[in-house]
């Protein structure tokens, strides 16, 4: 549960702003503040019910972004290779490992 809740926060701070204000505040009440559905539901008046079914559509749009535009995929691709940068760097490896680093992180953008 914790990888999902770590992912869909990600994803939640990368396309925060394809999502309506109802979409963004029941992710952010649930996933950051974690709230309940209930007390959501209770926030807005409505069943916990409808706020399940918002925040599970919400998450599926997410993934459904994520999918077409690979935003938190590249920037999990270049923390790990600015790391392996850094890496090489402290390790005194040749210019030839830490250029491949670099033309990898190009052809990420």
């Amino acid at each position: 549960m914790l990888e999902k809740t770590t992912r869909m926060n990600y994803l939640y701070d990368f396309y925060f702003s394809l999502l309506t204000p109802k979409q963004q505040s029941y992710m952010s009440l649930y996933y950051l503040d974690d709230y309940s559905l209930g007390e959501i539901a209770e926030e807005y008046e409505v069943s916990r019910q409808a706020v399940y079914d918002n925040i599970k559509r919400t998450e599926a749009m997410l993934e459904e972004y994520e999918e077409k535009l690979l935003l938190f995929q590249k920037f999990q691709e270049r923390t790990r290779l600015l790391n392996q940068l850094k890496k090489s760097l402290n390790e005194d490896c040749s210019k030839q490992v830490i250029l491949e680093a670099i033309e990898e992180l190009a052809k990420l953008d």
